[in-house]
């Protein structure tokens, strides 16, 4: 059970950080993987590399934060598949700014695509996952979802209400065998944060202050995404487990 063998998945914002690195870690597991992004170029590229390797794995171009998106990746699903098992809502963004300075567009797209677009999708994707009879969705939220990060408050808004929605959908969907989880990152490297990670002044303090004294790797966080998306977790729903290398636990 330590597998996802002949497990069907999509996961969003698949082509970079950790989307990127659970979809290879769902193919290296026996899964099926759909997986979605903005950039065109990206994802077929992404795509080809993965199919040459001889995984079934297939790109969907799209911004889960609009309808017709997420309408055709349901028509893909229904095509393909016409069930499904696992449902990872990772896409996200942020854009960092004092409060007073956000527009009310850049608030609206953060809130959009990190808390609007996950619920929205877990819905239409909802017969299917029901129809596999043993659904798990994860849902990446962030430590920034639990404490002040200096990061944003729109991001910690987004992230905080996608915690809660990953508790009220993990009751109301118990009965449909659909397991909904969250995980909690703390700084890890990917394209989101790299601009941040070049900044001394930024990260030495997250260094000193993360007592495992390091910045995480995304395929960390991939493999607690693979646990919660494996039939070894079936009885954990509801929770939301923070990936945080100690931060959180410390006042200090």
């Amino acid at each position: 059970m330590w597998n996802l063998n002949n497990k069907k998945a999509v996961i969003t914002g698949g082509t970079k950080g950790i989307g990127r690195a659970t979809v290879l870690e769902f193919l290296s597991l026996g899964a099926e993987v759909v997986f979605t992004a903005r950039n065109k170029e990206e994802v077929n590229t992404f795509e080809k590399q993965l199919q040459n390797d001889g995984f079934k794995a297939f790109g969907v171009v799209g911004d889960v934060s609009e309808k017709e998106d997420i309408e055709a990746l349901f028509s893909d699903v229904e095509k393909r598949w016409g069930i499904l098992n696992i449902l990872v809502n990772n896409a996200g963004i942020n854009i960092r700014k004092a409060a007073v300075e956000y527009s009310e567009e850049e608030y609206q797209k953060i809130i959009g695509i990190n808390l609007t677009a996950p619920f929205l999708l877990s819905r239409k994707l909802y017969p299917f996952l029901k129809k596999s009879g043993n659904a798990s969705i994860i849902n990446v939220s962030s430590v920034s979802g639990v404490m002040d990060t200096q990061t944003g408050s729109p991001y910690g808004m987004s992230k905080a209400g996608l915690i809660m929605q990953t508790k009220n959908l993990a009751t109301e969907w118990a009965r449909d065998g659909i397991r909904v989880n969250a995980i909690s990152p703390w700084f890890t490297e990917t394209p989101l944060t790299s601009d941040l990670l070049k900044l001394k002044e930024r990260i030495e303090p997250v260094l000193k202050h993360t007592p495992m004294g390091r910045i995480a790797q995304a395929d960390e966080m991939a493999s607690v995404i693979a646990f919660f998306a494996m039939d070894k977790s079936s009885f954990v729903t509801g929770q939301n487990l923070v990936v945080d290398g100690g931060i959180t636990s410390t006042a200090i």
